[in-house]
């Protein structure tokens, strides 16, 4: 016969509970009074919606279409091989101007010599530079903050978080490079007169 061993197996080993495990008494106490506290707090703010909006119709978006820019929107489109002003123009049917953030130049600048073609589409004189006054060169933060306070922009990017991030402000169009081509989702319809 074998000599037996005596080595603990995995997992086996005594587990100590810790100081804030929920099922202790007195982090059962706080959990309930924590509870009781947000059922008690009214709603003092309310969110203020902008004066463009109409039943979620933006009244503020008319022709000629100004479009915020972001970084991956223009190395997709550069990837794509398309013109980036006709392109838009044959999305919208309408004429554009693209605005590019001094936040998004600089990320462009970051990105190496990978994104040069984006970084020398983005240089362009006919595109809209807008400066940026914060601290930080972080595009999505600028981006949503300018959709924030003024919704008379377009925004454009393939970036999945910004999107998402997007969406929960009512009003504001996205548009993307998928399929070949440019396309835009949530453009109001033309209001019937």
């Amino acid at each position: 016969m074998g000599v037996q061993k005596r080595t603990r197996k995995f997992a086996q080993v005594k587990r100590l509970i810790s100081q804030r495990d929920s099922r202790l008494k007195k982090n059962q106490d706080k959990g309930e009074v924590e509870a009781k506290k947000k059922h008690t707090e009214l709603v003092r703010e309310i969110p203020q919606v902008s004066s463009s909006l109409f039943f979620q119709y933006n009244t503020a978006l008319v022709p000629p279409y100004s479009i915020l820019i972001d970084t991956n929107f223009l190395s997709h489109t550069v990837q794509r091989k398309l013109e980036l002003l006709p392109t838009m123009m044959d999305c919208l049917y309408a004429k554009c101007t693209p605005i590019i953030t001094d936040c998004a130049m600089a990320e462009l600048e970051r990105l190496g010599q990978r994104y040069r073609i984006a970084l020398r589409i983005a240089r362009d004189e006919r595109w809209e530079r807008l400066r940026c006054d914060h601290k930080g060169v972080y595009a999505d933060d600028c981006i949503v903050d300018r959709v924030m306070k003024h919704k008379i922009y377009i925004v454009a990017t393939n970036d999945r978080d910004l999107k998402r991030r997007i969406r929960k402000i009512p009003g504001v169009p996205i548009m993307s490079v998928a399929r070949g081509k440019y396309v835009i989702e949530r453009l109001p319809d033309a209001p019937e007169k």
